[in-house]
């Protein structure tokens, strides 16, 4: 509606007494409406009212890892944890991402090879955490050792070879019972044997096998990784190669780390053990990391051993001695085994050992 002059208004008032009941409200309500009647009223409305929106919960905290993920000369032990309180954390090591169906982080996970570990952490009332992961490079620094001529011939891997045979060595009280698989963790190689056994009376059980058909080598070095595990109870460990020559006689190369003497023993005449004035005792070794142990003998026609000297991670002790150990056994002409045997300590136990990269030479 336009505003009218004061003398069209004053002629509405006289001429129409109608519109002067209309025309002074409207006039006054023109400055709020843009019109006035039935068709130009604009109701107030109510405005919409909304509910206060629920806050996004948080995201549980990353898992962090110690050590940090990185190269290392030797095998680690590697710590996931999580800043929110109450968070589960489940990893992989095996390329694949983790969810809550993976392995559940109970315990340091050890790392003895080069492996990825991803993991994810999840906590009631928080939204699961975001992927992290973490690269472990495993690079043993090379250790001295025993001199090996180019043309020695070398059976590598000897721990993955089937047909590893286990019974209890009946030599030892008591009873033993054992298992044995290949496992990728703790593993140098990716595919380390684990020996688990368990014993009343400190009885010990032997793993063993041929690995090779040779009557002629005269000079044999053992070449191998081990692994304890903590908690295990081990005695003695005994790391042994076997040859029987051309005339059938069985040439023993038995050699173990003894807890009993605390020494590095040989076996002897009447295949019994001989004890070396070179301290080794097995309770010593750090558990749950790689230890190498090199061992270097040889043989004359006649059947006797000469145990030169033994390399545990690169630190050389010498033995030099010499010892009749050739036996009718019986067994196959040629054949080449090797023996590893855990003997257990005390009334009853048990132990989980590694061994991985066993390369045993001869020439």
């Amino acid at each position: 509606m336009k505003y009218r002059s004061s003398t069209s208004l004053n002629l509405s008032i006289v001429t129409t007494p109608r519109n002067l009941f209309w025309a002074v409200p409207c006039l006054l309500l023109a400055l709020v409406f843009t019109g006035c009647g039935a068709n130009n009223f604009t109701a107030a409305t109510t405005p919409p009212t909304t509910s206060p929106s629920t806050p996004a919960a948080a995201a549980t905290a990353t898992p962090a890892f110690s050590p940090a993920p990185g190269t290392y000369p030797s095998a680690q032990t590697v710590t996931l944890s999580s800043a929110t309180p109450g968070s589960a954390i489940y990893y992989t090591t095996d390329g694949t991402a983790p969810t809550a169906s993976s392995a559940r982080y109970s315990g340091a996970i050890p790392v003895g090879a080069s492996v990825v570990v991803e993991a994810m952490a999840v906590a009631s009332g928080y939204t699961d955490s975001s992927l992290t992961t973490g690269g472990y490079v495993i690079t043993p620094s090379p250790v001295s050792g025993p001199a090996i001529p180019a043309s020695a011939i070398a059976s590598s891997d000897i721990q993955t070879l089937d047909g590893w045979h286990f019974n209890h060595d009946t030599g030892t009280p008591g009873t033993a019972l054992g298992a044995s698989s290949l496992v990728g963790t703790p593993s140098l190689s990716g595919n380390a044997r684990q020996f688990v056994s368990s014993y009343t009376d400190a009885g010990g059980e032997i793993y063993s096998v041929s690995y090779a058909n040779d009557t002629s080598s005269t000079n044999f070095v053992y070449d191998g990784w081990v692994w304890i595990e903590a908690g295990s109870g081990i005695s003695n460990l005994e790391m042994d190669s076997n040859q029987v020559t051309a005339n059938g006689q069985t040439v023993i190369y038995a050699f173990q780390c003894s807890g009993y003497s605390q020494v590095w023993e040989y076996s002897g005449a009447n295949a019994e053990w001989v004890k070396s004035t070179q301290p080794c005792d097995v309770a010593n070794w750090s558990t749950d990391t790689w230890h190498q142990v090199q061992i270097s003998y040889a043989r004359d026609d006649a059947g006797n051993v000469t145990y030169n000297s033994v390399w545990l991670d690169g630190t050389e002790q010498a033995i030099n001695a010499t010892v009749p150990s050739s036996f009718p056994l019986g067994w196959q002409v040629g054949v080449v085994q090797t023996q590893f045997q855990m003997d257990g300590l005390g009334a009853e136990g048990g132990s989980t050992v590694y061994l991985d990269n066993l390369t045993i030479y001869r020439w």
